[in-house]
């Protein structure tokens, strides 16, 4: 851990770090197509459950670590700065698809559903950052093992939801803009080393990024709130990113939306894992308003989503769908109060 306590060297072993985890990611989407080809989940389900799973690993490695080094405000707050994000990169890939807006072409309730959730995930962590842990005595607090919990039955809904027959859109999408790829041929033994070698390498990956952003903060007086928002949130995004526009070129829409709306889910799970890692009061109790705004922040972003999948609008502006640019707008606007408040 000593060996990063120099600037230098930790921002080159975090800008390492990053490549690393993105090189890792740019191979999920197939493994992860051929795991649901191979068990009949959902592409929705699948993203959520194995995609969102996977690269929510550098989130936990860089938690967890950062949780133990005595920093859990860089923890959370790499959690909430990732759940913003993660919706941040999926409007940016709307522009992979270019002809439609990305939520024109998702017809599929499953995936409402899980973009309902998280929203739903995210107002109880913003209700828990108002409400406090008042005279709570354990060193996890009552909060985060609800969230916890609540995390846990999410998973459930959207399973249940993936494999039962529900409403269908009176216009679905185009053949040609959902037309499926050729089926995987990859064997059970290759598919799974190839999961879990990705697996480790995010990981491993995750963990540098959480010693060189805490170095970083210390040095640069940016403070943990910040680094954790913007430089770790992004670079332990990266994971999603060339999972989403990975999914995208190869036409597996439901994949990419759901990668990311399960990557927000498991993220916010971590918050009880910060907890168990950290010593001393729980970290949501730790939490203020600039916590409780980024997590408005990235309540409002997957609001805009949810409004998109629920329209399904095929107008679009600078090959983006008018959902995705104001979910970019709002990211800036959001970014840059935060950027305020943190200053000194």
């Amino acid at each position: 851990m000593h060996n990063f306590d120099s600037l230098p060297i930790a921002i080159g072993g975090f800008i390492a770090a990053a490549a690393l985890v993105w090189w890792a990611g740019t191979r999920l989407p197939g493994y992860v197509v051929a795991l649901s080809e191979k068990t009949g989940l959902g592409q929705g389900f699948a993203g959520m459950l194995v995609l969102g799973g996977i690269t929510s690993l550098p989130e936990l490695a860089t938690a967890t670590s950062a949780a133990a080094l005595g920093t859990p405000l860089l923890a959370l707050n790499n959690i909430l700065g990732s759940a913003s994000f993660n919706i941040l990169l999926l409007a940016l890939a709307d522009m992979v698809l270019g002809k439609r807006p990305l939520t024109s072409v998702i017809a599929r309730p499953a995936t409402l559903i899980q973009g309902v959730l998280g929203m739903m995930l995210l107002a109880t962590v913003i209700a828990a950052i108002t409400a406090g842990n008042a005279d709570w005595a354990g060193f996890v607090g009552p909060w985060s093992t609800v969230i916890f919990a609540l995390c846990l039955i999410a998973i459930r809904i959207a399973d249940r939801a993936e494999r039962r027959p529900m409403w269908m859109v009176v216009n679905p999408p185009d053949l040609d803009l959902a037309v499926e790829a050729e089926r995987s041929a990859i064997a059970w033994k290759h598919l799974a080393l190839g999961l879990g070698g990705l697996a480790l390498l995010i990981l491993v990956g995750g963990v540098i990024l959480a010693v060189t952003g805490d170095t970083i903060a210390r040095q640069t007086g940016l403070g943990a709130g910040l680094v954790g928002l913007l430089f770790a949130a992004a670079a332990t995004s990266l994971p999603e990113l060339s999972a989403i526009v990975g999914a995208m070129r190869n036409q597996r829409y439901e994949l990419a939306v759901g990668e990311v709306f399960g990557s927000n889910l498991f993220n916010l799970g971590i918050i009880f894992v910060i907890d168990i890692a950290a010593r001393g009061e729980p970290v949501l109790s730790q939490a203020g308003s600039f916590e409780a705004l980024a997590a408005l922040l990235a309540l409002g972003m997957s609001g805009i989503f949810v409004l998109g999948l629920i329209e399904r609008r095929d107008r679009t502006f600078l090959r983006m769908g008018e959902d995705s640019i104001a979910a970019i707008c709002l990211y800036l606007f959001g970014a840059a109060f935060l950027l305020y408040l943190a200053a000194p």
